[in-house]
């Protein structure tokens, strides 16, 4: 068994996508997933499976969640090394001034790459910064100028539709509940 995190795109965000966390977690379950967790609201799924091949557990995830909850929003999946790969290698200092910077990890659904992406992610100079990481983009805003962050435009280039934004404190607490999976 290999432990994975599934993060679902657009869940409980403006009244779309309802989908309680418990009935997602009963729903994976049934499926025949193991130890499935989930974290806040948002879509954040930790479990474990026997399905080594990803476009295949991928799929299985999808079918389940469009058959259960007519759910179609892309699912970025991971196994938990490559998260602990994602929170090693981000930026020195990343995420240690939460005070004047709001940190966010742009998770890119494959085939999309960090190259791919990164010339599409939008950045303002002095507020905005965007660094390729191992499939995600690492992007910082300044507190002070959070309303001229440019990361609001995002959703209006294509490159959106196939990544799922969260921000750092969710980031390491999904890797804190990941870590203490059994497998």
């Amino acid at each position: 068994m290999t432990t994975h995190i599934a993060l679902l795109r657009g869940i409980n965000v403006g009244g779309k996508n309802i989908i309680k966390m418990a009935d997602l977690r009963e729903c994976l379950l049934s499926t025949g997933f193991n130890d499935v967790q989930t974290y806040i609201q948002s879509g954040n799924v930790i479990l474990n499976s026997d399905i080594q091949n990803r476009d295949t557990l991928l799929d299985e995830i999808q079918t389940t969640l469009r058959n259960t909850f007519d759910y179609h929003n892309p699912v970025v999946l991971i196994r938990y090394n490559e998260l602990e790969r994602i929170i090693a290698d981000a930026p020195s200092g990343f995420g240690e001034d939460q005070e004047n910077f709001k940190y966010d990890v742009l998770y890119l659904k494959t085939p999309l790459t960090a190259p791919e992406a990164i010339d599409e992610i939008p950045v303002k100079e002095n507020v905005d910064h965007a660094w390729e990481g191992p499939d995600v983009i690492y992007y910082r805003r300044t507190a002070e100028h959070l309303t001229k962050s440019m990361l609001n435009k995002l959703p209006s280039k294509p490159v959106y539709q196939q990544m799922t934004i969260r921000n750092w404190r969710t980031t390491n607490k999904i890797f804190e509940i990941a870590k203490d999976c059994p497998i």
